[in-house]
């Protein structure tokens, strides 16, 4: 089962509502749904809860070191009360996948994630679970840190802000430590359809419009075949 459960992000106001800190996002939310309150901890370099659930112990961590020293946080806590790397899941933004998706991974390389390779590093060990939640890519490399550390537009927000609550449907798989049926339940949560507003499938289709220079016939008149 998952014991440990980490939102990166980067520390302090100007820092709260960029994309580097969905993670930050995705542990609050969490910490919601089991209804605790994350404080300091200064043992553990970062905001910190703790609840037992079906007997189990269960840790919510927010690092406050700043993303690039992430691990020193993880690591203290892990190592504390011996919680195996494969316990761990580290929820952080994503660049390749787009605002609203979200996908669950275990190991693997940091791929240049700096609060990924902190962990590794400090860790000693990639084996450890990522949920990944999209914040899109700017499309060009050099643009990336700059994109990070800025806010989403407003659609995208709401588009991760819904991604983050179907995310949390697999929480009981998580704490069951049922990650087949938690990664079923993470990549089959896809945003709702949208639908037409109200007002515009109330509304009948408008009439067809004659062509320029020509005349609707009269009501009950046949044109005969082949007219204009």
């Amino acid at each position: 089962m998952i014991k440990l459960f980490v939102g990166l992000g980067n520390p302090g106001p100007e820092y709260e509502a960029t994309r580097h800190n969905a993670g930050f996002w995705w542990v609050d939310a969490l910490a919601r749904e089991l209804k605790v309150n994350l404080a300091m901890d200064k043992g553990y370099h970062g905001y910190v809860a703790r609840t037992t659930v079906h007997g189990q112990t269960v840790w919510l961590l927010q690092p406050q070191t700043f993303m690039n020293l992430s691990g020193k946080s993880v690591a203290a806590l892990a190592r504390f009360f011996k919680i195996a790397p494969n316990e761990i899941l580290v929820a952080h933004d994503e660049l390749d996948i787009a605002p609203g998706q979200v996908k669950l991974k275990f190991g693997g390389s940091h791929a240049g994630h700096n609060g990924l390779r902190d962990i590794h590093a400090q860790l000693g060990s990639g084996d450890y679970w990522r949920l990944r939640l999209g914040v899109g890519h700017p499309g060009n490399k050099a643009d990336v840190v700059n994109w990070v550390l800025k806010k989403p537009s407003q659609d995208d927000r709401i588009a991760m802000e819904q991604c983050i609550d179907r995310s949390l449907k697999a929480l009981p798989a998580f704490l069951a430590g049922d990650m087949d049926k938690a990664t079923l339940l993470v990549h089959t949560s896809k945003p709702p359809r949208p639908h037409a507003p109200q007002a515009l499938r109330d509304t009948p289709p408008s009439p067809a419009v004659a062509p320029a220079g020509t005349r609707p016939p009269a009501t009950g008149t046949t044109l005969p075949e082949g007219a204009p």
